[in-house]
C-alpha cells in the first residue's frame, strides 16, 4: 500500500532498532568491563599530578567515550531519515496521483484512492519510526554523557594532603 518507500522505512526502522539494542546490550556488559579495565589501569599509576599522568587520563577518558559513543550518531541519523522517507513517500504518492489525474481526468476517485493511500501510509510509518526511535536516542546519548562524566571523576587525581 505504501510503496518501495515502505520498505526503505522498514529497513531503516529495522537497523536503527538494532542498533539501539546493542548499545544497551553493550552498556550491560562490555562496558562495565572497560570501565572497570581502565580504573585499574589508572590505579596501577603511582604518580597522578604530572603533564605526562593528565595525558594518560585523558586518553583513558578517550577510549571510554569512544566505546560508549560507537553507533549513537547513527541511531540519530536514521532517526532523522525516516520522516524524511516519509516524506519521500508522499511526493511518490502526490506523483502518482497526479497521474492518474492527467490519464483518467479528475473525476475518478477510486484511481485516485491508491495514489492517495501511497502518500499518507509512508508519511505515517516515517513518523511513527521516528518517533519510536527518538526517546531512546537522547536516553542513550544522556547515558554516554553520564559513564563518561562518571570515567571522569573516577580518575581524577587524589588530593594532596599535608
Amino acid at each position: 500500500m505504501g510503496g518501495d518507500v515502505l520498505v526503505a522505512i522498514l529497513l531503516a526502522t529495522f537497523l536503527m532498532w538494532l542498533l539501539i539494542l546493542e548499545r544497551y546490550w553493550y552498556f550491560r556488559t562490555a562496558h562495565v568491563k572497560k570501565v572497570e579495565g581502565v580504573l585499574e589501569t589508572w590505579k596501577q599509576r603511582s604518580e597522578h599530578h604530572s603533564w605526562h599522568a593528565h595525558q594518560i587520563r585523558q586518553s583513558l577518558i578517550s577510549r571510554v567515550s569512544i566505546d560508549a559513543n560507537r553507533n549513537v550518531p547513527m541511531i540519530a541519523t536514521l532517526v532523522a531519515l525516516c520522516p524524511l522517507l516519509g516524506l519521500l513517500g508522499t511526493v511518490t504518492g502526490m506523483i502518482e496521483v497526479f497521474d492518474v489525474m492527467a490519464d483518467a481526468g479528475s473525476g475518478n476517485p477510486r484511481a485516485m484512492a491508491s495514489g492517495v493511500s501511497k502518500a499518507t501510509v509512508p508519511t505515517m510509518a516515517g513518523m511513527v519510526a521516528a518517533i519510536s526511535g527518538y526517546i531512546p536516542s537522547v536516553a542513550l546519548e544522556r547515558r554516554v554523557q553520564s559513564e563518561v562524566e562518571h570515567v571522569s571523576d573516577q580518575l581524577s587525581p587524589e588530593e594532596v594532603t599535608t
